[in-house]
């Protein structure tokens, strides 16, 4: 008993921590224990894991620490890499050793082996093609073409020099300080690739991430099958309801069923659980990057405009509350037009309410279709780039 309650609480707690890690943000939970978890997960965990280091193992332990994080997350390295080649070719193997000698099944056929094979393969090439492809890189030989295929929009892009490459900053363009190189429309640099992600690669990412998301839901839904057969091979409804006198209903069987599962096959349900919670994240981080692509839109520009909306709400609030008050020190002193009764001033608008919200006006959206096709077909893949010149 102690082994599938145990289960029982790793999947909570799994369910729990996912949801509180991609949702804790969400207005639906402020307030809550969910908005804390995610609060402690996102901020608070790294500064209480700090400071535990430098109680055990003083300044020394702490400055050694940084400079092994700096080296990780701060610089080209592979580790990220061999941890993602670990935890795929991990999973296959134990998922191959416990539950493929359950293949052929009552409702598995021997066809999920080579399928489950082919999934995988597929995802390999994907994260080398992501890994080791160019993103875009911006240089002298290519920086005219691109600044005429990306116009400023003179919003969050305006014309600049990039101070570490010495050439003109091409609008939706960064300069990834870890490759070290501009690529151009900058999205992201992925650790888990040790890349970035641009205008070339954006295609081979998104795919990643689709193939990823279907290998851990067929591998889920293949071994519920590989369960529900081996429930359906061994009887064990009938054993329950003929032998043991259990009502033939669902709230009657789900209990004896589900002890019996976690008796033989606990194994499997642990991978069941395990694919699930990476579904759910690979569920949320491609469908966000699906918005972006379908919207032509980065993820370096959805943090831009954050700030320049936050910067332009700030700025016409100032604006109006000054108005607001020379309107009302003109009033005090007699000025400009008569005073106005006490019942029209009460429901009168504030000037902060008769401010317009700020509107993103993303230029570099063209409709789903065009936006799609240009994920599908860089801009520098065309023809059209390389006879593109600036004016």
């Amino acid at each position: 008993m102690a082994i599938q309650w145990a289960l029982v609480v790793h999947g909570l707690v799994t369910l729990l921590v996912v949801i509180s890690f991609l949702c804790g943000q969400w207005p639906i939970f402020q307030g809550t224990f969910v908005e804390r978890i995610h609060r402690f997960l996102t901020y608070g965990a790294y500064d209480y894991f700090l400071r535990g280091v430098v109680l055990v193992c003083g300044p020394r332990g702490r400055n050694a620490f940084l400079t092994v994080e700096d080296y990780c997350c701060e610089r080209p390295n592979p580790i990220l890499q061999l941890l993602y080649l670990g935890i795929l070719g991990g999973t296959y193997y134990i998922i191959s050793s416990t539950s493929f000698r359950y293949i052929p099944g009552y409702y598995v056929g021997e066809w999920h082996r080579y399928i489950s094979m082919l999934a995988v393969s597929v995802g390999v090439v994907l994260f080398v093609l992501t890994s080791f492809s160019d993103p875009g890189t911006v240089n002298a030989e290519n920086v005219s073409q691109y600044l005429a295929a990306y116009p400023y929009d003179k919003v969050i892009y305006v014309e600049k020099i990039c101070q570490t490459c010495k050439t003109p900053k091409p609008a939706r363009s960064k300069h990834c300080g870890i490759c070290n190189r501009c690529v151009a429309r900058f999205d992201h640099h992925c650790g888990w690739m040790n890349n970035c992600i641009g205008e070339k690669n954006t295609r081979y990412f998104m795919a990643f991430l689709l193939c990823h998301l279907f290998i851990c839901l067929y591998g889920a839904a293949v071994l519920v099958m590989i369960l529900v057969g081996e429930l359906k091979e061994h009887k064990v409804i009938y054993v329950l309801t003929a032998y043991y006198g259990i009502e033939e209903s669902f709230s009657a069987l789900f209990p004896p069923v589900v002890q019996w599962l976690l008796n033989s096959y606990n194994k499997q349900i642990l991978i069941i659980v395990f694919l699930a919670a990476i579904s759910l994240l690979l569920f949320g981080f491609f469908g966000y990057h699906a918005h972006l692509c379908l919207t032509n839109t980065t993820t370096n520009e959805t943090f831009k405009w954050q700030e320049y909306i936050s910067w332009k709400t700030k700025v016409n609030e100032a604006r109006a509350s000054s108005a607001a008050l020379k309107a009302s020190i003109h009033a005090m002193n007699g000025e400009g037009k008569a005073p106005e009764s006490k019942c029209r001033s009460f429901f009168r608008k504030s000037p902060l309410q008769n401010e317009q919200p700020v509107i993103k006006n993303n230029i570099y959206d063209k409709g789903v279709l065009s936006n799609v096709f240009e994920i599908v077909c860089p801009l520098s893949e065309r023809r059209s780039f390389f006879r593109r010149k600036t004016s």
